[in-house]
């Protein structure tokens, strides 16, 4: 039985990072791809062989084309997406904040796993056996938002729209959607939560608990791997006593 294929975007690091590995351990030939091509070799280094690194901003129309050409060409299939790439805004208040950084968040979350959804779709639709899978990173954000989030938060609600369009939308063509929204994974973006603390939704600045990244790829690992007549529509993978409801 041929391997199955996954894209992972960003996939340089974090979760993305930890997920394509544990996915390439898992049997899956991994494209790993993101703006910088340093770490994506070092990820398909460490995924022993099991996957092979693609540059790609996912913002770029023609950028996202080309992966999924190659995807096909390469491999003739595509199993799962894995829409990881994101990028946050300073924590400033929401009327400090330029449209530029507003519009550099909601294009890299938001309208870069809008196309690569939609590369996805196609292909999984003409391809035989026909459908896929297609997980998307969301966060506890897409449910309650953090102090200062504005740009983040309106992206992850987005993701969630679109997690339930394109799961609908696939039902007729055996394409599954779901998403995992992850809270306090400790990696480099998320180191502050343990050195100098996050604001809290009263003021205040705290230490918040993290979790192993590992456990995150695992998760995503759970639901790659389902056949296409099971989804999980939503998991939630989180610190236990890290602040989730009301963010207090």
């Amino acid at each position: 039985m041929s391997r199955r294929v996954a894209v992972v975007t960003g996939g340089g690091s974090g979760i993305g990072r930890a997920s394509a590995v544990a996915l390439a351990g898992a049997g899956f030939t991994v494209v790993v791809c993101g703006r910088r091509v340093e770490p994506l070799e070092e990820v398909a280094a460490e995924a022993g062989g099991g996957a092979v690194a693609i540059r790609c901003d996912v913002r770029d129309p023609e950028a996202v084309a080309a992966l999924f050409a190659e995807v096909e060409e390469r491999f003739g299939r595509l199993d799962v997406l894995f829409n990881n790439a994101g990028v946050g805004a300073p924590p400033v208040p929401l009327e400090e904040l330029t449209l530029e950084q507003w519009r550099a968040v909601l294009e890299t979350n938001v309208t870069g796993a809008f196309l690569c959804t939609q590369h996805a779709f196609r292909l999984m639709k003409r391809q035989s056996p026909r459908g896929g899978r297609i997980v998307n990173n969301g966060s506890i954000s897409a449910y309650v938002p953090r102090p200062m989030s504005a740009p983040y938060t309106a992206a992850k609600h987005a993701i969630t729209g679109l997690t339930r369009s394109t799961s609908l939308d696939g039902r007729a063509h055996d394409i599954a959607c779901g998403q995992i929204d992850v809270g306090n994974a400790a990696t480099d973006l998320t180191a502050p939560m343990q050195t100098t603390g996050m604001p809290q939704a009263d003021g205040t600045i705290a230490l918040e608990p993290t979790i192993d990244v590992d456990h995150v790829a695992r998760a995503v690992v759970y639901m790659a791997t389902l056949p296409l007549d099971a989804n999980v529509q939503f998991m939630t993978v989180m610190a236990t006593k890290m602040p989730f409801v009301g963010r207090g």
